[in-house]
């Protein structure tokens, strides 16, 4: 459920167009090209710039991204620094393609269930496993000091992507204000999750409470009926 959501612990798959395809520099999602042998031992070929990506998303998410050094990915990408550099002109690069993997279409893992009802599929949001790491981008709001880093504004998106499905979700299940509920749950879920991490404890049983609240307040008990009847009759 949130595990899909924030796609905490796995990317889409390699090359995979995303709302973010064509907004960015195009450095930043280029295609691959043959590269040249590296040192002995060292592995070559097309597979180089994904090995890379996915050290990225291992070391970034174990160690933080501010720990994890060029060496230290070239090393556990076996790949070397010279076949690194022809992929990606450095650490930011590497950075904003690791996030930009992220995909929100993951979104479709709660919100397009067709199982749940609306209101449910708000509630879902917060059914997360104890062991879900933290969001990568807030991890990395966190530890980058730039607006103006690709990153950063891939965070953001993200983050306003999520508000959106919620809002959406909400405007589905009759709430008089789905952008506020939307918003509201948004922050939830993210303060949910940076106090699991911090705290290492889960917090999001309490999120679910306080959001099952919300939702009610938000949502007149009949809105779904409401609505389905309304649907009916066109």
């Amino acid at each position: 459920m949130y595990t899909d959501l924030c796609a905490y612990c796995t990317g889409q798959a390699a090359g995979a167009q995303t709302m973010y395809t064509g907004r960015y520099p195009a450095a930043y999602h280029g295609p691959m090209t043959e590269l040249e042998k590296g040192p002995t031992g060292r592995r070559r070929g097309r597979g180089a710039r994904e090995r890379i990506l996915s050290a990225s998303q291992q070391l970034f998410r174990e160690q933080g991204i501010n720990r994890t050094g060029m060496d230290q990915l070239c090393a556990a990408a076996q790949v070397s620094k010279r076949t690194a550099y022809q992929h990606f002109t450095g650490k930011d690069e590497l950075v904003a393609e690791y996030l930009r993997r992220f995909d929100p279409s993951v979104l479709s893992g709660v919100f397009d269930r067709t199982d749940l009802t609306p209101r449910e599929r708000l509630l879902a949001a917060f059914d997360v496993p104890p062991t879900t790491p933290l969001c990568p981008y807030i991890g990395a709001a966190v530890e980058l000091h730039d607006p103006q880093h690709p990153a950063s504004q891939y965070a953001r998106d993200y983050k306003k992507a999520v508000a959106a499905r919620l809002a959406d979700t909400a405007r589905e299940a009759g709430a008089a204000d789905p952008e506020q509920l939307g918003e509201q749950l948004a922050l939830l879920i993210d303060g949910a999750a940076a106090r699991t991490r911090v705290l290492d404890a889960d917090a999001f049983p309490t999120a679910a409470a306080i959001a099952a609240a919300l939702i009610d307040a938000a949502i007149p008990a009949t809105a779904g009926e409401d609505r389905r009847r309304e649907e009916a009759s066109r």
